[in-house]
Parts: C-alpha cells; sequence; structure tokens
C-alpha cells in the first residue's frame, strides 16, 4: 500500500512538474511576443511622422505572415517535433551521411501542425519557435522602412519565416549538421546557440542589409556628393518607450529557451541578459559621447539592445563578468557597425538593423566560443562535459561558432538576394518617387498616422446645429 501511493505520488508530482514547464513556456512565448510590439514602437519612432502609420502596419503584417508562413512550412523544415533523439532532422528529413556520422540537412514533417503532432510539448516548442519566426521576419522591415511596399514587405516576411529562419534553424536547433559538428568532428560541442544570436538576430540582420542595400536610400538621405544627411526620428519618447518593451519581451525569449536547462541556469540567464544590456546602454552613452561630444539618444537604445542581442547565444554559459564584457563589445559593434553601414557603404538602414541584430548576432555566437566558462550545457548536443570556451582552456567551440557564423551567411544572404529580385520582379519593391516624398501613409493606406484636426474637421458654422440635441431638450 505505502509502494503504491509513493508511486502515485511520484507520478503527480512529475505530471504537476510537466504541466508547470508547459505553462511556463507558454507564458515566456507571449511575453515574447511584446518584442513585436517593441519593434513597432521602435520603428515608427524612427521614421517621419508621414509614415508612421505604414511602420505600424509592417508590424502588424509581418506578424500574421510569419507566423501563418512557420505553421504552413517553417515548422516542418526546422524539425517538425523537435531537436535530438527520434525527433532530430537527422531521424526524420534530409540527411548526409559523412565519415560514418549522419548530419542533418533540413526536416520534413510537422507541416500545417498535422493531427498526429498535436502534443502539448509539440505546441509549446511551435509557440516559442513561432515567435522566433516573427522576430527573424520584424527585424528587415526597420531596414526597409519609409520607402519599401508594403505587399514586398510581407512577401519577404514569408520567406524569412517559411524558409530562411526554419532551415538554419534546423541546422542548428533540430540537431541538424552544425550542432552535429562536436560528435561527428570534435569541435566543441557544435554550434552552441541557446536563444538565437545566429538563429534569430544574425539571420534578421543579414537579410535586412540586404534587402536595405537592394531597395536603395531613401530620397535625399544623401546629397550629390555622398555625403550622410541625417533624418532625425520623429519621435523620441516612442523609441525610448519601443525599447524598453523590446528588453522587456526579451526575457521571455531568452529565458523560455532555458526550457531543457537546469532550473538554476534561467536565473543565471535573466541576470547575464540585464548585465549585458545594462553595459550595452552604458556603453553606447559613454562612447557616443566621446565621438560626437554629447551622448545620442537612439545609438543608447540601440546599444542597450545590442546588448541583449549578443547575451543571446551564450547566457547560461558565461559569468556575469563576462556578460557586460560580452555586452559592452556588441554596444560598440552596433554603433559603429550602423554608421560605417551609413557612412563607408552608402546603405540606408533608418533602424540600424543590420548592426545591432547582424553584428551582434555574430558576436554573440562567437562570444560562446569566447567566454564559456565551463559551468553549464553538460551533454548538450550529445557531447559529454560541459561547454567550454577559450577562457576555459578549449578551442573547438570557438571553431564551431566560426563554421556556423559562415554557414548562417552562405545560407542567408544568396536567398534573400534571389528572393528580393523575385518579389521585385512580381510585385515591386519601392515606392514611386512621388508617394515616397508625400509619405506612405496615404499611399499605401488612406490614412495618416496622426490626424490633424484643423486639416479634417469639417467646417461647421453654430447655426447647423440642433441646439436642443446638443443641450438635451426635447
Amino acid at each position: 500500500m505505502e509502494s503504491a501511493t509513493l508511486e502515485s505520488f511520484l507520478r503527480q508530482s512529475a505530471e504537476a512538474r510537466a504541466a508547470v514547464n508547459v505553462l511556463w513556456a507558454l507564458l515566456a512565448g507571449v511575453l515574447a511576443l511584446l518584442v513585436q510590439a517593441g519593434f513597432a514602437f521602435l520603428g515608427t519612432g524612427l521614421v517621419r511622422a508621414k509614415n508612421a502609420a505604414h511602420s505600424m502596419a509592417m508590424g502588424i503584417l509581418t506578424y500574421g505572415v510569419a507566423i501563418l508562413g512557420f505553421w504552413s512550412l517553417g515548422f516542418g523544415l526546422q524539425g517538425g517535433a523537435g531537436a535530438g533523439g527520434p525527433d532530430s532532422v537527422a531521424a526524420h528529413g534530409l540527411s548526409i551521411t559523412l565519415g560514418g556520422h549522419v548530419l542533418g540537412l533540413v526536416g520534413w514533417r510537422g507541416f500545417f501542425l498535422n493531427p498526429g503532432m498535436v502534443a502539448s510539448a509539440t505546441c509549446v516548442l511551435f509557440v516559442l519557435r513561432a515567435v522566433s519566426a516573427v522576430i527573424v521576419a520584424a527585424i528587415p522591415a526597420g531596414a526597409m522602412a519609409e520607402r519599401a511596399r508594403l505587399r514586398s514587405v510581407a512577401a519577404l516576411a514569408f520567406v524569412a519565416s517559411a524558409i530562411i529562419y526554419p532551415i538554419y534553424g534546423s541546422w542548428v536547433w533540430g540537431d541538424g549538421w552544425l550542432a552535429a559538428l562536436g560528435r561527428a568532428f570534435g569541435l566543441g560541442h557544435g554550434v552552441v546557440d541557446y536563444a538565437g544570436a545566429s538563429v534569430i538576430h544574425l539571420s534578421g540582420g543579414a537579410i535586412a542589409l540586404v534587402a536595405a542595400k537592394m531597395l536603395g536610400p531613401r530620397l535625399g538621405k544623401y546629397s550629390l556628393r555622398g555625403q550622410v544627411r541625417p533624418i532625425p526620428a520623429h519621435n523620441s519618447p516612442m523609441v525610448v518607450l519601443g525599447t524598453l518593451v523590446l528588453a522587456a519581451g526579451w526575457f521571455g525569449l531568452l529565458c523560455g529557451a532555458t526550457l531543457s536547462y537546469p532550473e538554476e541556469r534561467v536565473a543565471v540567464t535573466a541576470v547575464n541578459a540585464m548585465l549585458a544590456a545594462a553595459a550595452g546602454g552604458m556603453w553606447a552613452s559613454i562612447h557616443t559621447r566621446l565621438r560626437f561630444g554629447k551622448p545620442d539618444l537612439s545609438m543608447m537604445c540601440n546599444g542597450l539592445l545590442a546588448g541583449l542581442v549578443g547575451i543571446s547565444a551564450a547566457g547560461p554559459f558565461v559569468s556575469g563578468r563576462s556578460a557586460v564584457v560580452i555586452g559592452g563589445i556588441a554596444s560598440l559593434l552596433a554603433v559603429e557597425g550602423a554608421l560605417f553601414i551609413e557612412r563607408r557603404l552608402h546603405i540606408d538602414d533608418p533602424t540600424g538593423a543590420a548592426a545591432v541584430h547582424g553584428l551582434g548576432g555574430a558576436w554573440g555566437l562567437l562570444a560562446v566560443g569566447i567566454f564559456a566558462n565551463g559551468h553549464g550545457g553538460t551533454g548538450l548536443n550529445g557531447v559529454a562535459g560541459p561547454v567550454c570556451g577559450l577562457v576555459a582552456g578549449e578551442g573547438g567551440q570557438l571553431l564551431a561558432s566560426g563554421v556556423g557564423l559562415a554557414a548562417n551567411l552562405l545560407w542567408v544572404v544568396p536567398v534573400t538576394t534571389a528572393a528580393l529580385w523575385l518579389i521585385g520582379r512580381l510585385l515591386g519593391n519601392r515606392v514611386s518617387a512621388d508617394d515616397e516624398i508625400a509619405g506612405l501613409d496615404v499611399p499605401e493606406l488612406g490614412m495618416t498616422g496622426y490626424v490633424n484636426e484643423a486639416v479634417h474637421a469639417t467646417a461647421v458654422r453654430s447655426s447647423d446645429l440642433d441646439h436642443t440635441r446638443v443641450s438635451g431638450g426635447s
């Protein structure tokens, strides 16, 4: 009797723990959706008032398109039921065998979340991965602001969420060939990117850079001699609000990814995220003061976000001191990278997405191979022992990160280029010069972001009013 009671108690405890994990994962996924709201506020604040409604519309559109794109194709290509073991892309997808090792290339089940895949664990995974797909689709929208057609933004969002992000994600998160670099070739634990520095941010930043380059700069951004003409943000408070909303949602994105890690790693990840974000924002303030004489508010916001991007791969595996260094370097790359892209490459990226997410994501992936201290990740990707970087005396992890970085760019850049070329031929990527000068709110949406009552109000005389109705008389 006592044995049966103990067995029942243990079973109930396990079920309760599983239920708590499911609820936490769903809460983390919902919290991560604040990232999309943050992008909408941030991007809208950074553009001119005549494009405010258009910028917000891009936020709504990329959300809907990305979710449906990932549901229909992306989840299946990423591996469907999960990462590792019998549900890996190597077991249920296209793969190759090299040196006796099976290396997964792309998943091939779970399209449209078919009825055989509606278990709670699969649905939780879908929510977390779909939120990531939304972010990948939203990042390029900011780089395309003020001159891209809504239909072009939507089409690119579909390609990003249904093809680009899922396939690279299957290589890293679906136990694909990048994750297998450790057990197959002895490169650390393979590519380790627990919350998407490369899978989400480097992918989104690379797409943003290609899109901004192919669209060309906004009219008036550069003089005939190539000198940069600043186009200031129309609403700085909205920029700050968007940044802080993004930072809040980021904790759902970061901590939600730690479900497969011990509980203490969740707390470590949250602390490291706070430290990296703080270091990024503070260093951007100091850096821009030294560079320009006064701190730059938009760069401070981007520095804070770059710190969060930078810690996204290494959060559970590094110390607090390393998190501060990672966030500070990510901020430096975001500020100087944005200036280099704008001034040297003459690529007009209104939100700095390519620098913040692209360079920050690349640095974040490399940071795992440098700063992982051997206190977490035991057994990750089928490799015994914890994740160790250069600070712990191991160089293989950095090599794996380098391979992952190269693979990302070699996949994302050509596919984005081909997709935008095709979208341009079929739908048109850029609005007309007249529409761009007038602002995109009315040509694309038939409305304005801010109503000027003096312009839109109908002229009314007091004699036109029914005074009995106004006064409430009978």
